[in-house]
């Protein structure tokens, strides 16, 4: 079953120049993990940032949340880069995918 998280967050004023090149390398990392099947990242206009991130199943999914490099990037953006975040994991019950492409 695959398992999506949707992690919101806003970031502290002055953090984007630190904060950019380590969320980048995050984005490679978990795209590389075995299991892994998209990522998308969005800004709101009002600053709320907004990461998708879909994984084949729960055991892929944990791989990537306890990965080392993931672990201290979790505590860099507490300490440093968020100023609020939530994150809601869940397992996907229903998918269906259209295209004319």
């Amino acid at each position: 079953m695959t398992i999506v998280t949707v992690f919101r967050s806003r970031l502290r004023d002055g953090v984007e120049g630190d904060y950019t090149p380590l969320a980048e390398a995050m984005s490679r990392i978990a795209s590389s993990m075995e299991g892994f099947i998209d990522q998308k990242h969005y800004v709101a206009p009002d600053g709320e940032r907004v990461t998708i991130v879909r994984f084949l199943d729960a055991a892929s999914h944990g791989a990537w949340a306890r990965h080392p490099e993931h672990r201290l990037a979790q505590r860099r953006g507490r300490d440093e880069f968020y100023s609020w975040f939530d994150i809601s994991v869940a397992e996907e019950s229903h998918g269906r995918t259209f295209s004319i492409e």
